[in-house]
């Protein structure tokens, strides 16, 4: 409960990286698996970042993308599009720079958008 009152820190000026970063630690929070923020801005127009992660059913798929809608929209950040139904394996939410993406283990080994936005990728660290 303590946590539900911390205060939120507004989000609205945030860059695309400090957005990707504090999407990712709200998935972490909500014990999401297998969060990563990869930048794709290089390689496609969409968005900047993607942030990843995995629930382990379509219950927590949904409760991890309704979090993070629900932490951004405290943050001053409302979700412009979103995909995917309550008993969907993947949900997609789109924060303009930000694409969030939350599998099941599943639809995330199927689609491998890690692989796919990452393999060629020459100048990450």
């Amino acid at each position: 409960m303590e946590e539900n009152r911390q205060e939120v820190r507004s989000l609205t000026d945030a860059s695309p990286e400090v957005l990707a970063e504090a999407i990712a630690e709200i998935l972490d929070n909500k014990k999401a698996k297998d969060v990563k923020v990869i930048k794709v801005g290089d390689k496609t127009v969409i968005a900047d970042y993607f942030v990843l992660a995995n629930g382990n059913s379509s219950t927590q798929v949904r409760a991890l993308a309704d979090e993070v809608e629900y932490k951004l929209s405290q943050a001053g950040i409302d979700t412009l599009r979103s995909d995917g139904g309550s008993g969907s394996s993947w949900r997609v939410l789109d924060y303009a720079c930000v694409i969030v993406h939350v599998f099941d283990r599943e639809a995330r080994e199927f689609y491998k958008l890690d692989k796919l936005y990452t393999e060629f990728n020459f100048d990450e660290e």
